[in-house]
């Protein structure tokens, strides 16, 4: 998993609350397991006007023009600001993998989904909780300035806006942990690989029967 520590990036503002992991990724893309290539396809219903699937060259599809994504001053955006409760709905984790393929590394909301805050977390991305009023605040600069960008800093969490503006914002020591050092719950596992391998090797010398072959 890709380590975590500042980014800085252009914000893309998303003005709607309760974006669904529906909305974010569309159930016919489902189909794919392999966790890259949904970038194309990040929140298809809204960008395109037509019907899109899993390998559809998306080149040549016609854009739906007042979608953020789709405007020139969005282009490269990295940092994505939405409303509350962003990621509700199905647990699906190919909604982050879609963020996360689009090159989206951070996401600014009130709140989120449970299953979807933490599927970020998994995925290298990184969800940040500000109060409803401040993100209000920060869609109003976007809007105002073109290629508007957030300086991320993960160490201090601190959020520092173009003016210089300091916004401090909160996370648990773990998942600040794992997104510092790039560790996924594998990763995390790996970690202990010597104690593991003892283990089992204690295992099969105290309960030796257990590891005979079935006759």
């Amino acid at each position: 998993m890709k380590a975590f520590k500042t980014h800085k990036g252009i914000v893309a503002p998303l003005d709607l609350a309760n974006v669904d992991t529906d909305m974010i990724i569309p159930k016919q893309f489902l189909k794919a397991i392999n966790r890259t290539g949904f970038g194309p396809y990040l929140f298809d219903e809204m960008r395109y006007e037509d019907e899109g699937w899993y390998g559809k060259d998306c080149s040549k599809r016609p854009l739906k023009k007042d979608f953020p994504l789709n405007q020139p001053r969005y282009q490269g955006t990295s940092i994505l600001l939405a409303r509350e409760n962003f990621g509700c709905g199905s647990s699906r984790e190919h909604a982050p993998w879609a963020l996360d393929d689009y090159g989206i590394r951070v996401i600014i909301a009130p709140s989120y989904a449970d299953i979807f805050y933490n599927n970020c977390f998994k995925n290298g991305m990184l969800p940040i909780i500000l109060d409803k009023e401040l993100v209000s605040g920060l869609f109003a600069e976007v809007a105002a300035q073109e290629g508007y960008e957030l300086d991320v800093d993960l160490e201090n969490q601190a959020i520092t806006t173009p003016s210089g503006r300091v916004i401090p914002f909160e996370l648990d020591s773990f998942r600040k942990h794992c997104l510092l050092e790039g560790l996924d719950e594998i990763g995390l596992t790996l970690q202990s690989v010597d104690k593991i391998r003892a283990f089992e090797v204690g295992h099969r010398q105290r309960q030796p029967w257990m590891f005979d072959a079935v006759r």
